[in-house]
Parts: C-alpha cells; sequence; structure tokens
C-alpha cells in the first residue's frame, strides 16, 4: 500500500530563492520515504499551484492527499482562499479529497522547535 501523497503548501514569491527550505523539506522527506509522494505547491506568484498539483495527482488515479500549510498561523490565506480552491477541487476533480492540515506553525511540536532554537540565541 502506497502511502497517502503530501502536498506542501507554501505562499509563493517573486524570488524563486524564497523556496529552497521548502524544497530541501520535500528532498528530505523524499529521502527519508521514497515510496510516498510528496509535492510542492504554492498559492501565488510561483508554479504549481495547488490546482495543478491536485489535478495531475487526479489525472494519476490518486483520490486522497494530505496537504500542510508551510505557514507559521492561520491567516487570511488560510481562512479565505484555501478552503475555496479547496472547494473548487472537490467540485472539478471527481472521487478527489485533500485532507487540510492545521499550518506547521500551530503544531506543538513546531513551536517547541523554534521556542528551543530561539532560547539558544
Amino acid at each position: 500500500m502506497n502511502p497517502i501523497p503530501l502536498i506542501l503548501f507554501a505562499h509563493g514569491a517573486r524570488d524563486p530563492r524564497w523556496a529552497e527550505p521548502f524544497e530541501a523539506m520535500r528532498a528530505a522527506l523524499l529521502a527519508r520515504d521514497p515510496g510516498r509522494r510528496v509535492e510542492l505547491a504554492y498559492l501565488e506568484l510561483m508554479s504549481p499551484s495547488l490546482v495543478e498539483v491536485a489535478t495531475r495527482l487526479h489525472a494519476d488515479g490518486i483520490r486522497h492527499a494530505v496537504v500542510v500549510p508551510l505557514f507559521l498561523a492561520t491567516g487570511g490565506h488560510l481562512r479565505r482562499d484555501l478552503p475555496k480552491t479547496v472547494e473548487t477541487l472537490a467540485a472539478d476533480l471527481p472521487g478527489f479529497t485533500l485532507d487540510v492540515k492545521a499550518p506547521l506553525g500551530e503544531s506543538p511540536e513546531m513551536r517547541g522547535a523554534i521556542v528551543g532554537w530561539l532560547a539558544g540565541m
């Protein structure tokens, strides 16, 4: 059984170097679990978009994926834009579902890691 695909969802930026940390995270996840499909998707300014990634997964016969927003908190984009996109995808891609997780920064483990890192300064 293949693990559920993971979509790392980030904001996007004009400078392509901005994506380097996310690309490194994706590469580390793939190295850790080569059998798992891990994709990057962006809200704006960069590609691929979440719609592009979901459409590609659907075309490959995948019907479920997990979305992890690489944001520190739930702001307007995660309250409004992401749910609209997920709703549109549900209508446009029959049988395809996305399980959207809380943003990275709202994870107790991530907050603990950040606090540990900051305490060492």
